[in-house]
């Protein structure tokens, strides 16, 4: 525990764009390491890429496939013979409370490599991730790494808004994905988590490109600024509707879900106001949860907003849908129905909800053929665990 303390704070003190070569330097004092480097999950979560060399001069490699995307796929880690004689590589997953961020290989002597070092090198890729989290706010280097290819400025500005891809604590594990995600437009999703209550809200702006971005920001920060003063979830609506009709004047609003969860008991308020959708799978039966519609923010001046409530139980999993996946249609002009999806929710059940929507995704993208994506998709999943004693 002493080392892994001299560790954290050898980390802390590095420059933020430093803290590869800070790393190596540390892991070979300690263990001797003949090799290290670190990987970024792109954007869409499809390819690893590395760090430290400029953007797409080093190939990437699957973040599904090969001993780097077993270890990040199971968020376990995962050893095999190294490159060098009679050396170990151990692959690391690199997460911050549930958001996976990329990988670390570790390259050691054989003969220095046991459990307990792999458990070490485990401890040591968890605090190198909590610095990466801090360290992007001051260098570019970690969100390059990110890059397949070069987000749109409408991109840039939603993947800004958002608290990460997945999230996870005792009560729940969250994982979510936009798609196109180097040209998203309007879809966004945003999670705030306090020790009683979980608020989340999915949005779904109406336009294309940077107006879009625009419009979500605007709906975004408003609610953020409604929820930080303390509001409650209907008078966040109401803030929110406020300052994007006044804006607009009603020429463009937001569809937006507002739900905020009790972690002790599982009652769940919801503000439904647009198109983003809700599906349960409970027991084994995929089913929409019927929810009371009502305007969208910003369509009309001094909008009043009621909430309702729902429950959610242990071993409950939720999938929050925007209309780009279940208005999207095939070549031949079949919309992917409401059969199609909770097919898919039936086929994903068995995976990790960080997962599951790059695999719904996946689905829709084969039902979509080589047409292409005439509106932004968003999938959130949720699995609800609630809480224990032990919690």
């Amino acid at each position: 525990m002493d080392r892994l303390a001299s560790v954290e704070r050898t980390l802390r003190a590095a420059d933020p764009h430093a803290l590869l070569d800070t790393a190596r330097t540390v892991l070979t004092d300690l263990y001797g390491s003949l090799g290290v480097d670190l990987y970024m999950a792109d954007y869409a979560m499809t390819i690893l890429q590395p760090v430290g060399a400029l953007p797409r001069t080093a190939p990437p490699v699957s973040a599904h496939t090969g001993a780097l995307g077993r270890a990040f796929g199971a968020q376990e880690p995962y050893s095999c013979a190294g490159s060098f004689p009679d050396s170990v590589t151990a692959h690391l997953p690199v997460t911050v409370r549930g958001d996976r961020l990329g990988v670390l290989s570790v390259t050691v002597p054989e003969k220095s490599f046991d459990a307990e070092v792999l458990a070490e090198l485990a401890d040591f890729a968890e605090a190198l991730g909590h610095q990466i989290v801090v360290a992007e706010r001051d260098t570019d280097l970690y969100l390059q790494a990110r890059r397949a290819e070069r987000l749109t400025l409408a991109a840039e500005i939603q993947w800004q808004l958002l608290p990460g891809r997945s999230c996870a604590r005792a009560e729940y594990q969250l994982g979510a994905q936009l798609e196109p995600a180097y040209a998203i437009h309007g879809d966004n999703f945003d999670w705030s988590t306090s020790a009683d209550h979980l608020t989340l809200t999915l949005t779904n702006g109406m336009g294309e490109g940077i107006e879009a971005a625009l419009l979500t920001s605007l709906a975004i920060n408003a609610l953020r600024n409604a929820r930080r003063a303390g509001l409650d979830l209907t008078d966040q609506a109401c803030l929110a509707d406020q300052a994007i009709y006044g804006r607009h004047r009603g020429d463009q609003h937001v569809s937006v879900l507002l739900l905020r969860f009790h972690l002790p008991t599982g009652n769940v308020e919801v503000v439904d106001a647009g198109s983003p959708r809700v599906w349960r799978l409970r027991d084994g039966l995929v089913e929409p949860v019927d929810l009371e519609g009502q305007l969208p923010l910003g369509m009309f001046e001094d909008t009043v907003y009621t909430s309702q409530q729902w429950q959610v139980r242990p071993g409950d999993r939720l999938l929050f849908v925007s209309d780009g996946v279940y208005d999207v249609a095939s070549p031949a002009g079949e919309r992917y129905s409401e059969k199609a999806l909770a097919r898919a929710i039936q086929s994903t059940r068995l995976l990790p909800p960080a997962q599951v929507p790059r695999a719904v995704l996946h689905e829709l993208a084969g039902h979509r053929g080589e047409v292409l994506a005439e509106d932004d998709a968003m999938i959130v999943c949720m699995d609800w665990h609630g809480r224990t004693p032990e919690s």
